[in-house]
């Protein structure tokens, strides 16, 4: 009986241990089924973040090259107005060789009016004589003593001006005097500059002679007949293209004379008026000259 029982036990757990093992192995695909699932889940999840991610970064990355082509645009629009800066000076001067060419294109042509005015212009009626008939010796006599006083009176109070010949033009007088002031005939460049300027005041020209008498006079040394001159220059002349350089001269003429605060305050006036003229250099050079190298 214990024979049979051991045999059919071990003949039981024979076909036991093969089940055993089917199901053993059903348990390890399931857990494996399990664990790939749970890959996926975590690997689409991982896809989800990478593509989130990467929308980021490729907003990241519009926003890069918009920046960089702002850069770029602003670096295009620095250098142009770098280069507009540089192109002003050359244009400023373009525009004042401009306005010196038309200044001196009016300054002839007002010469020539003026010359055509003096010719056309009638020799003034002859006195002495009335519409009713000849004068009698006494009234002539008369009137030649009172004409006489008049003339002596006016000579007393105006100094005489110089008769200029009839085929001298505007010109021709204005170059003599600037011939004269090159040559260093400094007191003909003053007598040929005042005939000039006493005989057509109106000329375009009038406030160049007017600036050639200070310099003449400075260049002489006659300091204060030169302030004088670039004085009258500065009241009566406002827009003449000679105001700086009167201004300039009129401190240098200062500071020979030794009135040092006056010449730095004409300076520095000038400095503050005209600040793009090249005598605003040449006036912070004198006034550090002046002040001992300070400002």
């Amino acid at each position: 009986m214990s024979k049979r029982f051991s045999a059919g036990t071990v003949f039981l757990l024979f076909c036991l241990i093969p089940l055993y093992g089917v199901d053993k192995e059903k348990k390890a695909y399931e857990l494996i089924y399990q664990d790939i699932q749970i890959l996926k889940q975590q690997i689409q999840k991982l896809g989800e973040k990478i593509d989130a991610n990467q929308n980021g970064i490729d907003r990241l990355s519009r926003q890069l090259d918009e920046l960089l082509n702002l850069a770029r645009l602003s670096r295009q629009d620095q250098a142009r107005l770098l280069a507009e800066q540089k192109k002003i000076p050359a244009q400023y001067q373009a525009l004042i060789q401009r306005f010196n060419t038309l200044s001196r294109e009016l300054a002839t042509v007002s010469e020539k009016l003026i010359e055509i005015q003096r010719t056309m212009a009638a020799p003034p009626p002859e006195e002495g004589t009335e519409e009713g008939g000849p004068a009698t010796e006494t009234e002539t006599q008369t009137g030649v003593e009172e004409q006489g006083e008049a003339v002596t009176e006016e000579q007393q109070e105006e100094p005489p001006q110089a008769v200029l010949p009839p085929d001298v033009s505007p010109q021709e007088i204005y170059n003599m005097a600037r011939s004269d002031y090159i040559k260093g005939n400094f007191q003909l460049a003053v007598e040929g500059f005042s005939t000039y300027r006493e005989n057509f005041p109106e000329s375009p020209l009038a406030d160049n002679a007017l600036y050639w008498i200070g310099e003449s006079y400075f260049s002489q040394g006659k300091y204060d007949e030169a302030i004088a001159h670039f004085n009258d220059l500065i009241l009566n002349f406002s827009e003449s293209d000679k105001i700086a350089l009167a201004y300039l001269k009129k401190g240098y003429s200062l500071a020979e004379l030794g009135k040092t605060e006056e010449a730095l305050s004409v300076l520095r006036l000038l400095i503050s008026k005209y600040p793009l003229e090249e005598e605003a250099k040449l006036a912070q050079q004198k006034i550090k000259e002046l002040s001992g190298g300070l400002p």
